[in-house]
């Protein structure tokens, strides 16, 4: 869950929220509007759909702009205080309570499909609201398609115009478009962002495959020195026997405009040796994935 205390005045305001990705968003957000910010994570770590790396890089960003961040929270509790809200925090380490004026509680998103009148027309939903839909974008009933976040296929944008481009094309071009097909894809955006594409190294690993990863540090890529932004690092993971990527993650300065070079090459689905070869404008952050796809090793 997302748990913001924010101050009503903002500037040398107090927030506290929890890891996960919007949160974060607005915990540096606020912190640079002058806030003093904490993060509670009910979780080990921040962001936990990450790999460890990436969530711990993500977190000596944010302490680095001072940013206190409070992980292991196993029960968090609210009680009025005389100057605004005690949040109370079952953490192992740290102080039990923090203490500011205003709580800002957000839990994720239901989709808002209540009053659509949909039993009416015979279209399922699952037990949390979304409408079931097949590979087409398609709901139980002839002629009706879900679109957007309502179908629980994405909660992005992008995702959500990239349905209408589906339904679109499979109606009006005789298509045979799928929402399976998709390579999913998202960012981060703290400052510096994180762009992400396909598997994490840890499902890579899970999967059983032979994989071969590659990996540069940001203080290496001279776009990122140039603007004085060193924080973070790149990595992509590669199934050894097809050469085909498996998923990559930019963590650092401009790192949600680069992975689309990576996300070019899954969408083509030709080897990784294809964006090994191309020779990228210097100087940018993108120049150094082909550099660093050259020095892929076997994963541990």
């Amino acid at each position: 869950m997302t748990l913001a205390l924010v101050e009503r005045k903002l500037f040398g305001g107090t927030c506290v929220n929890t890891g996960c990705y919007v949160g974060l968003e607005f915990a540096q957000m606020y912190r640079r509007f002058g806030a003093r910010v904490t993060v509670i994570e009910k979780g080990p770590r921040l962001v936990a759909r990450e790999d460890e790396d990436v969530s711990e890089a993500i977190r000596e960003i944010l302490v680095r702009e001072g940013i206190t961040v409070r992980v292991g929270a196993a029960c968090i509790s609210f009680a009025k205080q005389e100057r605004g809200v005690a949040v109370g925090i079952d953490c192992a380490e740290g102080e039990p309570t923090f203490v500011g004026s205003h709580v800002l509680l957000a839990v994720g998103r239901r989709p808002n499909t209540d009053d659509l009148g949909l039993e009416r027309a015979g279209v399922t939903t699952d037990a949390r609201g979304y409408i079931t839909v097949d590979d087409s974008l398609a709901t139980n009933v002839s002629g009706i398609w879900a679109l957007g976040d309502c179908n629980g296929r994405g909660a992005f944008t992008h995702t959500a115009y990239n349905d209408f481009e589906i339904v679109a094309a499979n109606l009006l071009d005789g298509a045979q478009r799928r929402v399976s097909d998709r390579i999913p894809a998202y960012a981060l955006y703290i400052d510096p962002p994180l762009g992400r594409v396909g598997m994490t190294l840890r499902e890579a690993r899970a999967s059983g495959r032979p994989l071969l990863v590659g990996s540069r540090p940001m203080s290496r890529v001279a776009r990122a020195i140039e603007k004085g932004e060193t924080q973070g690092f790149m990595r992509v993971v590669v199934d050894t026997q097809t050469r085909k990527i498996l998923g990559a993650a930019i963590l650092g300065a401009g790192g949600d405009e680069a992975i689309h070079g990576v996300l070019d090459i899954m969408n083509a689905d030709v080897p990784y040796d294809v964006l090994e070869r191309a020779v990228p404008i210097h100087p940018t952050v993108s120049e150094l994935i082909p550099t660093m796809l050259s020095e892929m090793r076997p994963s541990e």
